[in-house]
């Protein structure tokens, strides 16, 4: 009986227990043991790196073996010394512009000596733990940086693709394009565009045929079918050529000025680093989508970071590439369904023997069939999805002027040009602050738009001083952050005006709360110099209670809000102040009611009574059932971003739907649904399911068949379906956003949501409302702890939602 390892997985040991049915004899060693998912996953991610690799190498310059040795040391190496079990390391598309320009200018010997030196560095810098400060690098900055990279990747391998050979720079080789055109080799332009051919199109074979071809690394068909054709048509072509094992140069003493070499080590340090670290914060999230993946250990970056540092100062001795974690080849390991870090060992193992043993088969492999497959890794660098998210949170300019450093000047140069950048854009937003003073219906409006600080001091005292004496004022700050100087200037300005006669109100547009001083309770006077009460409540509308920070610290913790307050509810404080605990708590659960009225009469209601009052003359109309669960901290009207009148809301224990004819003497639900589709109309019905759900626990926990013998039990019979699909191992895995659910309640929620939707269905007034498409259905799954909502697609194209991420899952 074969035993699956856990994915979480990440130690060779961890898989020797999951796997023997018996503890060894004392006094005998375990004997080593590999999980097939490891060593079909190996197998996978050696069949990709062998092209690479040797591609890599040329385009940089350096000797083919230099690949295949930075190869099998990054797997043999970081596979086992680094901190993310299920990332590849090896020789990085990222790192060829900065080899490239290292063995231009010292040779290769030094090009060793200097991945030697970085891979000091990297150790040093692991052992000081610093490894988590460098996520903290831009990402515009990382993906700018990738794609120069990619950009200088692509121009310079045009040219062997065309047939010829390669300038030193990107302008270089661009002025050289045109001639380079117009003398090109038919033979190398026809392996090149077949290679590409390939690898564009076999990921997209139709049919269950075209699944199982797939399972073929792209990389390896394009290759060896260029490979087959060029020797079966007899085309004169320049080959991989690996000289002698026995001439192959290891490192050297470095030789050239030494701020060179500095500038050498830094910006290869930088780029393996940076590069490593962000692709294991990567495969963490690719191994937890995976289906079934359970508990994931995270990755140790500080490990990571050793273990690529060790990797680099073996395979720079040994007359290797520099070493990096790989995005293709750790992606593929992942989704071949690696659960150690043996798969990344073995396809090390794979490579050496590779290298030693299919050498007459390598020099087969036409130097241009390399050089597009490279050329196509390069162009996959300049992502425009990676484009499309620097432009929403406007970093756009970060990412350009980043992405033009490195083509036109280098990687080092164009990542300072970056960070400058983005520390220019930072000190521009700052300052960015728009005041605006205008007049309406006699009451003077001053707008904030940005940040307040002692730099628009200047400003906001120029705007405070066109308002005359004695006069009303609202003042909107449009920012989340006002620092100590734009405070006292504007205190100042509010005592002396409304020491004139005049009345000032400070609000927060964004927040719809009056701003304090900066780090101080939201406490402070009235507008009009009142004091505010136990019961003025100054924090957001969806503050949770306990949370709430509003009483005076003077304030004693038992007092109530005073009886004759507006707008307050009076309640009895406790006739015995030594009362237990439970009758203390009673009490605050009291005043935490009577604050949240108070706060509602007197700032929410006046706001909305005009809408309320409207609805009361018109009814209500609403668009939408919304039918979700009794949970406290799903709320409907902040998810949705609804008002009064616009959901009609069911909320019950698991978001439950009886089917019609349910043996489950309560009929609410189906009352809810046949008064809002036939008497209401709504035009859509919506089952929100959310994260940690207590109920799915519940069904979970439960037995088949246990006894419903309280009426909380009986309730949550209704939710057997959705456990039995569940369970049911035909049935496809609902896939949130491109990941599986990370745990079995997840899961059920998930399969929950569409279990109700089918029971929708079933009730007479929803089919007939579906039939004459009048009636949509909609599943929505909230996770609490992300603030996240998804929205269930049933395999619908095209549609694309604001902030919503839509959920792969066939219903």
């Amino acid at each position: 009986m074969s035993a699956c390892v856990p994915a979480g997985a990440t130690e060779s040991a961890h898989t020797e227990r999951a796997h023997p049915p018996h503890s060894p004899p004392p006094g005998r060693r375990r004997r080593f043991r590999v999980a097939s998912a490891d060593l079909s996953a190996a197998v996978a991610v050696f069949l990709i790196a062998l092209p690479l690799s040797l591609g890599i190498a040329l385009t940089t310059g350096a000797p083919l073996q230099a690949g295949l040795v930075a190869a099998a040391v990054g797997g043999i190496v970081a596979g086992r010394l680094g901190g993310s079990p299920l990332q590849v390391s090896g020789p990085a598309a990222g790192l060829t512009v900065v080899t490239a320009d290292v063995i231009h200018q010292y040779g290769w010997r030094t090009t060793c000596a200097v991945t030697v030196l970085a891979g000091l560095a990297q150790l040093g810098l692991g052992c000081l733990r610093v490894a988590r400060g460098a996520l903290a690098v831009s990402p515009a900055i990382v993906h700018g940086m990738l794609a120069g990279i990619g950009v200088t990747i692509a121009v310079a391998q045009a040219h062997i693709v065309l047939g010829g050979e390669p300038q030193s720079s990107v302008p270089d080789n661009l002025r050289a394009l045109p001639a380079q055109l117009a003398d090109l080799d038919p033979a190398a332009l026809a392996m090149s565009v077949l290679t590409l051919a390939v690898l564009l199109l076999w990921p997209r074979l139709p049919g269950r045929a075209g699944h199982l071809l797939r399972r073929v690394p792209a990389a390896l068909v394009a290759v060896a079918g260029a490979t087959a054709l060029a020797a079966a048509a007899g085309l004169v072509l320049p080959l991989v050529d690996l000289p002698s094992w026995r001439s192959h140069a290891l490192a050297g003493l470095p030789e050239g000025p030494v701020l060179g070499l500095i500038a050498a080590v830094l910006a290869t340090t930088l780029v393996c680093s940076v590069q490593s670290l962000l692709g294991a914060v990567a495969v963490d999230k690719l191994a937890s989508a995976r289906p079934g993946a359970g508990h994931v250990v995270r990755s140790d970056l500080d490990r990571e970071l050793l273990g690529q540092g060790a990797a680099n100062v073996v395979s720079g001795t040994l007359g290797g590439l520099p070493v990096a974690g790989v995005a293709v080849r750790s992606t593929a390991n992942v989704h071949a369904g690696a659960v150690s870090r043996n798969s990344t060992m073995l396809h090390g193992v794979l490579v050496v023997a590779a290298a030693l043993l299919l050498v007459p088969l390598l020099e087969l492999i036409p130097l241009a069939s390399l050089a597009a497959l490279v050329m196509a890794v390069g162009i996959r660098m300049v992502s425009l999805h990676h484009i499309r998210t620097v432009t929403r949170h406007r970093e756009v300019l970060v990412y350009a002027v980043t992405a033009l450093g490195v083509i036109s000047l280098g990687v080092l140069e164009g990542v300072a040009l970056g960070i400058a950048m983005a520390v220019g854009v930072a000190l521009h937003r700052l300052t960015r602050t728009r005041i605006t003073h205008e007049e309406e219906n006699g009451v003077h409006h001053v707008h904030v738009r940005g940040q307040l600080t002692f730099l628009a001091v200047p400003r906001l005292s120029r705007a405070l001083h066109l308002v005359p004496q004695g006069a009303d004022v609202v003042v909107a700050l449009d920012g989340s952050f006002m620092d100590h100087a734009a405070y006292e200037t504007l205190q100042d300005w509010q005592s002396t005006h409304t020491t004139r006669g005049g009345t000032v109100e400070i609000t927060g547009r964004r927040a719809g709360v009056r701003i304090a001083e900066p780090g101080a309770l939201a406490f402070g006077p009235e507008p009009g110099g009142e004091s505010g009460t136990a019961g003025d409540c100054r924090c957001r509308p969806w503050t949770a209670w306990r949370n709430h920070q509003c009483d005076r610290p003077s304030a004693a913790p038992d007092a109530a809000p005073p009886d004759d307050t507006p707008g307050t509810v009076a309640v009895d404080p406790p006739a015995d102040r030594a009362s237990s605990a439970p009758a203390r708590r009673r009490t605050a659960s009291g005043r935490q009611l009577v604050r949240g009225l108070s706060t509602f009469q007197r700032r929410t209601a006046p706001l909305v009574r005009g809408e309320l009052a409207r609805l009361a003359r018109e009814g209500q109309r609403p668009s939408q059932l919304f039918l979700t669960c009794a949970d406290s901290r799903v709320v409907t009207s902040m998810i949705t971003s609804s008002g009064p009148g616009d959901l009609f809301v069911v909320r019950n224990v698991g978001n439950l739907v009886p089917p019609p004819g349910a043996e489950s003497g309560d009929d609410s639900v189906a009352a809810a649904i046949e008064y809002a589709v036939d008497v209401l109309a709504v035009r859509s019905i919506t089952v929100c399911g959310h994260s940690g759900c207590g109920a799915m626990q519940a069904l979970l926990d439960s037995g088949p068949g246990s006894p419903a013998v309280t009426p909380l039990g009986r309730w949550l019979r209704h939710g057997g379906p959705s456990l039995e699909r569940l369970r049911d191992s035909g049935a496809s895995v609902p896939r949130l956003a491109g990941r599986g659910p990370v745990d079995d309640v997840e899961q059920l929620c998930l399969t929950n949501v569409v279990q109700q939707l089918e029971h929708l269905r079933a009730h007479e007034a929803v089919a007939r409302a579906l039939k004459e498409g009048s009636l949509e259905l909609h599943g929505v799954y909230f996770h609490v702890g992300e603030a996240q909502a998804y929205l269930l697609a049933e395999q619908e194209e095209g549609r694309v939602f604001d902030r919503v991420r839509e959920v792969d899952l066939a219903v």
